[in-house]
């Protein structure tokens, strides 16, 4: 975690403006406001807190809702007056139930619509799915079938150059990664979340 928000001087602007970005995505979510007290709660609870103008008091983002804002990054800007906060939601930032308070959609990428698919697939039984089958076979037989399928990544990348074949066969080992991260209660967001932190920590990719 950065430190550069210890330089805020609230003594000269004792309220602050501070933009909420999705630290994945980069969207926009929200505005709130922060005080010394604010900011103090953000950084010693993680979950990120405002001061609400209108109620003269601290609010942390999702208290009410379940909704709330996991602090990753927080900075100033150029002239110490404003913050920019960048954290993961844990659902729906605007309290309309979408994503952004600023209207901003976002389609969901293949990757986000294909793990959309396998959780529903996972409370599926019967229906003859092949995803189905692979939850129903269990966590080791997963795993299995990834080790499988990369076996075969590794095989296509060193033969003929085909390819198209080796697309497809990276293909599979990605579906089955996210079966295996599903089985496992994560998803591929988590993945990209600990990329993010050892991008933060300063570590060499």
């Amino acid at each position: 975690m950065n430190d550069e928000w210890k330089n805020m001087d609230f003594e000269r602007v004792p309220l602050v403006p501070a933009v909420v970005q999705d630290v994945d995505s980069g969207t926009v979510l929200m505005l709130g406001y922060m005080n010394r007290e604010a900011l103090r709660k953000t950084m010693e609870s993680g979950r990120v807190t405002f001061f609400s103008r209108s109620r003269q008091r601290l609010w942390t983002k999702g208290e009410t809702s379940g909704n709330f804002l996991l602090l990753e990054e927080i900075y100033p800007d150029c002239d110490q007056d404003a913050l920019l906060v960048r954290a993961r939601p844990t659902g729906p930032t605007c309290h309309t139930g979408t994503t952004s308070c600023f209207g901003i959609t976002r389609k969901p990428s293949i990757l986000e619509e294909l793990e959309q698919v396998i959780r529903r697939r996972r409370g599926e039984t019967g229906s003859g799915s092949y995803c189905a089958s692979l939850f129903a076979a269990g966590v080791g037989h997963i795993a299995r079938k990834v080790g499988e399928e990369a076996v075969e990544v590794v095989v296509e990348a060193m033969g003929e150059k085909n390819r198209h074949r080796f697309l497809e066969e990276c293909a599979d080992l990605v579906f089955h990664l996210l079966v295996l991260l599903a089985a496992r209660g994560c998803s591929f967001r988590d993945v990209l979340h600990v990329l993010v932190q050892r991008r933060s920590g300063g570590g060499n990719p």
